[in-house]
């Protein structure tokens, strides 16, 4: 059973959710099966009809986790915070790289949770390029229902033409195939100076980036070309970074603090975990 005090913070959620579009309809369309006026019942405190599937529905989709885990502002989110910054107000264009557990996607969706028209995707490999573009619109809270390829990826070009300092996120962006990464190219010529978009993944994107120019793969030397030809690397967590986090959470004798630095090796994941178990302990 979703309590009541449950439904609150979720509703809290979802009212945060929805500020960053014009209107409710189109928080809804960029929402899986949540129509308007659900959103409109639950932000009215209408809650008697909503099912707890919907509710659960509701709280996946708009970040409401049910956890005491508090967030700290590490040196890379800090870096991610001020990159994003750039892309939005100057329609800059960058791509990052960093390793696995060093904080990059939350960084990411806490800056989208912040700001209104910033447009985050989660890449994966199965993507092909109408999936790609109905993400994009789904997150734009546009309906993509009946387009083509080609219809959908002039409505997302439109729309983002005259909408004031949006930014397009790729996160793990290195999961793209081919096909699907040369939209960067055409999204970046058709909204050049009017869109931000920031490409996020492991080093392994700059890899395969600069493996493609010296093999002359066609498309690589656009996008090069188009990210400046350079890829800003996160440092990743510090003992700093994880020693604040450890405060933060509970955890403040000096020796547990050392043990989770010591056996974390520096991937926020091993950390939180690190903490948990010690909270275990307690």
């Amino acid at each position: 059973m979703i309590t009541d005090s449950q439904k609150q913070q979720i509703a809290d959620r979802l009212r945060t959710y929805s500020d960053r579009y014009e209107s409710q309809n189109k928080a809804s369309r960029s929402l899986r099966s949540v129509s308007g006026g659900t959103i409109s019942q639950i932000l009215n405190s209408n809650w008697e009809q909503i099912s707890d599937e919907m509710w659960r529905n509701i709280a996946s989709q708009v970040g409401y986790l049910e956890s005491e885990w508090q967030l700290v502002e590490t040196r890379d989110m800090k870096m991610m915070t001020s990159l994003l910054d750039d892309a939005r107000i100057n329609a800059n264009v960058f791509a990052v790289t960093g390793d696995a557990g060093s904080g990059k996607s939350v960084a990411m969706r806490q800056y989208a949770e912040k700001h209104k028209r910033i447009y985050l995707l989660q890449c994966a490999e199965y993507w092909n390029r109408k999936m790609f573009l109905q993400e994009l619109l789904s997150s734009m809270g546009r309906d993509y229902s009946g387009y083509t390829v080609a219809e959908m990826m002039y409505e997302v070009v439109r729309s983002l033409k005259v909408t004031q300092n949006p930014v397009i996120i790729m996160d793990e962006a290195d999961k793209l195939n081919d096909h699907v990464l040369y939209f960067f190219i055409t999204l970046y010529n058709h909204l050049e100076d009017r869109c931000g978009i920031v490409m996020c993944a492991t080093d392994h994107l700059e890899k395969r980036i600069k493996r493609g120019l010296k093999l002359n793969k066609k498309g690589y030397k656009e996008i090069y070309s188009r990210i400046a030809r350079r890829f800003i690397n996160l440092k990743g967590p510090g003992s700093t970074d994880i020693s604040a986090i450890c405060m933060a959470n509970g955890i403040a004798e000096r020796d547990r603090i050392r043990k989770v630095v010591e056996e974390s090796e520096y991937d926020l994941r091993r950390v939180r975990r690190a903490i948990h178990a010690l909270r275990q302990t307690n």
